[in-house]
């Protein structure tokens, strides 16, 4: 890059004689005369030692360092938390798990604020990472380039690929007796051979896989699978293209638009990616100004086919993808069938179109892979996210359909104050069919944190019940989920929510084609219950999780914190 322009927001530190002592705090560093007079790019990684999500990205970071510096920039690395969903998942700390994607947002924001930072190259690993960092480029508004560390390979066991889903449904499976302990053991060893996040298309994938759509990230960054030299390759690009962003402007605000959002819903429900999503794109549109109603998931899930088939409703896991092409070939498919916005703008300056034409995919009638469909004969005709709404969600709720398309339930609710009862009534084999077993005080302020229920979810499928038992939630799902599990449900029963009105035997209707959530009850009714009820108190009165529960929006608007874009009472 030529020489470094006197309006980076980096020249406040490094620029005039009375910078001499901030210039000397460097030294102290290591950097010198040429690395103070180039841009300066943060480079924030979240690795850490307690998920093998984020266990290699100081190696992923270490590339993108090289990247920046090979560019002529001058790259600061600095630190931020991750939260291990799945080894909390199932227990109280789960609770961090999205208070940590406010973390992450506020902790690189302060950096960059407070460094006087000129661009970002955000890492992210496990599911919060990526919301958290693209979230923290938003609001900084800075040249970023969002950095994914790449997918676990999946296990093997008899012959099948295996991930950390088949662990979890394995604990179900074990409670019936439908699996015995040593062979759980066994896919226990198995599931998990090495570094990189969570392997089908749960949440950590399908942020990455949206990074791409929304632009935040180059076309086919996503898929390469962590421990490959190609995830080095694209690590060391983006801190390059930092640079590139520095030198032209080329800001989140210059590229992120509703087109954007609109293309990544449209990845989303044509991916089966996770309910995740959802909380996590309204969140980001909030951030950045763009108006984005969780009305628009089943506007656009309604017009776009489900065209993906990997895990948890199907098989295959994302290096699968990868082999074939990875993203770019689905988003091929999605915009020559006028479904995606080709004229979207990236951060590489080129559209999403005109990025596409840069790749070397193979030709389409080439690619043999029995769970990527046409758009024309797709795997279902609809996408796989459904908002429901209903005298029990009048602010909706989220279904990811993994089954059937034309799903209907209807049976007695069997309600529980948290998760940790439910799981003991799933475990203790009283489940039966019909059942609609139904969670509450777990949504973004009664939890608070809005914990995500693969345990008992997985507990569930594991017994037999992927078809003829439901459940509903204000709380949240993992990606790795699959079976009829609501979750979202707004408003959520700590404000009051109508979920907060049911009772043990009440009739639970649930209809997707009609995308109904209904109780059997009468509107006085919910509100004689409501009124009758407890006034809740925060489950927390001290610490991060009061400071965050109390400050959490509604899950329908994204759960956010920031009070600049919370949208409560309106």
């Amino acid at each position: 890059m030529s020489e470094k322009p006197a309006d980076l927001p980096s020249s406040e530190v490094t620029e005039g004689v009375e910078r001499a002592p901030h210039r000397s705090m460097f030294r102290a560093m290591g950097y010198d005369d040429e690395d103070l007079s180039s841009p300066m790019v943060g480079v924030a990684n979240p690795a850490a030692d307690i998920t093998p999500c984020n266990v290699h990205l100081d190696d992923v970071a270490a590339s993108a360092y090289d990247g920046v510096d090979e560019a002529g920039g001058m790259p600061i690395e600095f630190g931020t938390i991750t939260i291990s969903d799945a080894i909390s998942m199932g227990t109280e700390g789960m609770r961090a798990s999205l208070v940590s994607r406010e973390v992450i947002a506020d902790s690189v924001e302060l950096v960059a604020f407070g460094e006087r930072l000129d661009g970002l190259v955000t890492v992210a690993g496990c599911d919060k990472n990526l919301p958290g960092m693209m979230m923290a480029a938003v609001r900084t508004d800075l040249p970023s380039v969002f950095l994914y560390g790449g997918s676990i390979m999946p296990g093997e066991h008899e012959g099948r690929e295996i991930t950390i889903q088949q662990v979890f449904e394995g604990v179900g499976a074990v409670a019936e007796g439908e699996m015995s302990e040593d062979e759980l053991d066994e896919i226990e060893r198995q599931a998990c051979p090495g570094a990189g996040s969570c392997g089908g298309m749960f949440t950590a994938n399908t942020m990455a896989s949206i990074s791409e759509a929304l632009g935040f990230a180059p076309l086919g960054s996503a898929s390469p699978p962590a421990e490959f030299e190609e995830r080095y390759e694209v690590a060391e690009r983006a801190g390059e293209l930092a640079l590139e962003c520095i030198e032209n402007d080329r800001r989140p605000s210059t590229f992120l638009t509703r087109e954007s959002f609109e293309n990544a819903i449209t990845l989303q429900v044509a991916t089966g990616g996770s309910t995740n999503a959802v909380l996590h794109l309204l969140a980001l549109a909030a951030e950045a100004g763009i108006d984005l109603d969780i009305g628009d998931f089943d506007d656009i899930s309604r017009r776009t086919p489900k065209i993906v088939d990997l895990q948890p409703g199907g098989e295959r896991v994302m290096n699968d993808l990868h082999e074939i092409g990875g993203i770019p070939v689905v988003i091929r498919r999605l915009l020559e069938a006028g479904l995606f916005h080709g004229d979207a703008m990236t951060v590489t300056g080129r559209t999403i179109a005109e990025e596409l034409d840069e790749l070397d995919l193979p030709d389409d009638d080439e690619i043999d892979a029995d769970f990527l469909y046409t758009v024309d004969e797709p795997k279902q005709e609809e996408g796989a996210i459904k908002i429901l709404r209903g005298n029990l969600a009048p602010d909706g709720a989220v279904l990811k359909v993994t089954g059937e398309d034309n799903f209907h339930h209807e049976g007695p609710a069997r309600v529980f104050e948290n998760e940790e009862d439910a799981m003991e009534y799933v475990q203790e084999g009283r489940i039966e069919s019909g059942d609609v077993i139904v969670i509450r005080n777990e949504g973004p302020q009664g939890g608070p944190g809005m914990r995500e229920m693969l345990g008992v979810t997985s507990a569930v499928v594991g017994a037999g019940h992927e078809d003829d038992v439901a459940m509903v939630t204000d709380g949240r799902f993992s990606g790795a989920t699959r079976g009829p599990m609501i979750g979202h449900v707004a408003p959520e029963s700590f404000v009051g929510g109508p979920i907060a009105a049911l009772e043990d035997g009440d009739r639970v209707t649930i209809d997707i084609p009609d995308r109904t959530l209904e109780a059997d009850l009468p509107d006085d009714e919910i509100e004689s219950r409501l009124d009758a009820r407890d006034e809740p108190e925060l489950a927390y009165q001290n610490g991060v999780l009061a400071k965050y529960g109390a400050a959490f929006d509604s899950a329908a608007n994204g759960a956010v914190t920031n009070p600049g874009v919370r949208r409560d009472g309106e």
